[in-house]
């Protein structure tokens, strides 16, 4: 898929599940969870919370009832998932395509539901902070998607601009910035942990083209 970028396009991105993999974000979580828990045998512990996870158990349950002389409590674990600074990487094909961006003069931005701290240790883990424009997250903004104000943070008044969204999720990603008249472009590679099929979005939801991965983007 090429996208023509000039001074006046404006490529804006989903970013969990969509410019890295959500799930790397909580395998990073469970990761400093367990050596946290249990220093020593941390690497079995990992294994076992993983294996919860995937079974569809309650994994913070399993470590508050394993380790009750930890002191532990859901809150105590649900800040440090929150907190902590995650090991994640872009997806192949992500800093190429920013990179394109701003060679070719165009803007980029992010649009993020979640917690402040916990996105913006995500963006900085994945060294976005200085190859994006404008960021918004739902919580700084007091609202989530498709709440229009946080596309509308990108539309400059009296300014020809085209715009381009990447995201993941059907249900919310695209329904605003579609209705707005910008470019919107879904990935669809299996491993989200969204609901992905078609035919449970109206035509409104679903976005204009679809991609398996961002190495099928060529910015002219």
């Amino acid at each position: 898929m090429i996208l023509k970028v000039n001074k006046n396009s404006c490529i804006v991105f989903d970013l969990d599940d969509t410019l890295y993999p959500e799930i790397d974000y909580l395998k990073s979580a469970y990761h400093e969870i367990s050596v946290i828990m249990d220093p020593d045998m941390c690497k079995s512990l990992y294994g076992n919370m993983i294996e919860i996870y995937y079974s569809g158990g309650n994994t913070f349950q399993f470590l508050l009832e394993k380790f009750p002389e930890k002191h532990m409590t859901l809150e105590k674990l649900l800040y440090l998932y929150r907190n902590h600074y995650p090991g994640i990487a872009l997806r192949e094909g992500v800093l190429e395509i920013l990179i394109k961006i701003r060679e070719k003069g165009g803007k980029t931005g992010i649009i993020s539901d979640g917690r402040s701290i916990t996105q913006r240790n995500k963006i900085k883990a994945l060294g976005l902070e200085n190859l994006i424009d404008k960021i918004v997250i739902s919580e700084e903004f007091g609202c989530e998607k498709p709440d229009q104000l946080l596309y509308d943070y990108f539309i400059e008044e009296g300014v020809e601009k085209e715009y381009f969204y990447f995201g993941d999720n059907f249900l919310k990603d695209f329904i605003t910035p579609k209705r707005l008249g910008w470019c919107c472009i879904g990935l669809v590679d299996g491993c989200n942990i969204y609901n992905q099929k078609l035919s449970d979005f109206s035509k409104d939801q679903l976005p204009h083209f679809y991609i398996n991965k961002f190495t099928e983007i060529e910015i002219r």
